[in-house]
C-alpha cells in the first residue's frame, strides 16, 4: 500500500525529530531478511535505547537535511535500514555489527556520528565505545586513584613506624 502525502510528512517529521536528538547513526541493506529476523532486530533494538526505522531513500534524504546526519544523503541507495543511537553514541553501531555476525543478508552501509560520515569500517571503533554507564566507572576509577594513592602513603607512614619499632624489639630481645 502506498504512503498518502500526509504519511509520508508523518514519516519525514518523526525520523528528522530523532535524527536531531541522535548522537549516531548507522544504515544497513536488509534485503533478504525475513518477518521473524526483523522483529528480532527490531525487540534488540528497543533494548538497547536504539531508534530503528524502514524509511524510503527519498524520504530519508528529506528527513536528514539540515540535521548532523544531512552527509549520509548520497549513501541513501538500495533498501535501507535505519538505526539511530539515541542513548550513547555507540549503541547502534553495537547493534548492527552484533545481529550482522549472525545474519550475513544485513549489510552495514554507512556510519555517521557528529556530522562526520566515516567508512563502514569504522563500525567495529565505533562499536566499541563504552556505555554511558561504563564511561562513568571509567571517569569514577580515575578520579578515585589520587584519593587511593594519597591514602596508601599517608597509612604507610604509621605502619613503617610499627614495622621499625618491631624490628628494634627484636633486635633487643635477640641481644638480651
Amino acid at each position: 500500500m502506498a504512503l498518502t502525502l500526509a504519511d509520508k510528512k508523518q514519516v519525514v517529521s518523526e525520523v528528522a525529530a530523532v535524527a536531531a536528538e541522535a548522537h549516531s547513526v548507522v544504515t544497513a541493506e536488509y534485503n533478504g531478511l525475513n518477518v521473524g529476523e526483523l522483529t528480532e532486530l527490531r525487540a534488540k533494538a528497543r533494548d538497547g535505547g536504539v531508534y530503528l526505522r524502514v524509511v524510503k531513500n527519498n524520504l530519508a534524504k528529506i528527513a536528514v537535511k539540515d540535521t548532523d546526519f544531512e552527509c549520509m544523503q548520497s549513501s541513501f541507495v538500495g533498501p535501507l535500514i535505519m538505526a539511530f543511537s539515541q542513548e550513547d553514541p555507540g549503541s547502534a553501531a553495537r547493534l548492527i555489527k552484533d545481529f550482522a555476525k549472525e545474519h550475513d543478508k544485513l549489510v552495514p552501509k554507512a556510519v555517521s556520528i557528529g556530522g562526520e560520515l566515516l567508512d563502514v569500517s569504522d563500525l567495529d571503533r565505533l562499536a566499541s565505545l563504552p556505555t554511558r554507564d561504563q564511561a562513568l566507572a571509567m571517569l569514577a576509577g580515575t578520579l578515585r586513584a589520587p584519593l587511593d594513592k594519597l591514602a596508601r602513603t599517608i597509612n604507610e607512614v604509621p605502619g613503617k613506624l610499627v614495622r621499625t619499632v618491631a624490628a628494634i624489639r627484636d633486635q633487643k630481645e635477640a641481644n638480651a
